[in-house]
């Protein structure tokens, strides 16, 4: 393969100033299945099939990948996630129309305060 068209993606990386609190995060508030621990202050996560890695942040790194999760229901889902404490940005809400279905999207940020977001193809 020359390309990464079709290459899966097999693990994201999120930078967290807790580990600790983002696991609490990561497994109780939106459920993901807990995976291992392993040093230094490492977590890790299934999300459908791809690793997800908790880590320490390193000096004054920051930021981080912003995880958009395919949810169907989208408005059930936030309502949910608001319910466990999840703080989002703003309403469910139409990004965009395409041929065969619209792009729903609601941002929200985890414990670390990373961007996240539902995303939802109603059809």
């Amino acid at each position: 393969m020359s390309d990464l068209q079709q290459a899966r993606i097999g693990q994201i990386a999120i930078v967290c100033r807790d580990v600790a609190r983002a696991t609490t995060f990561y497994r109780d508030t939106l459920g993901l299945r807990f995976l291992f621990t392993a040093p230094p202050g490492l977590a890790f996560f299934d999300c459908g099939g791809v690793r997800l890695m908790l880590s320490a942040a390193e000096g004054d790194a920051s930021g981080t990948s912003v995880l958009y999760y395919f949810v169907s229901e989208i408005e059930a889902r936030q309502r949910e996630l608001s319910a466990k404490g999840v703080r989002f940005v703003g309403e469910p809400h139409m990004i965009a129309r395409m041929p065969d279905h619209e792009l729903w999207l609601a941002e929200f940020r985890d414990s670390e305060n990373n961007v996240m977001a539902l995303m939802e193809e109603k059809r």
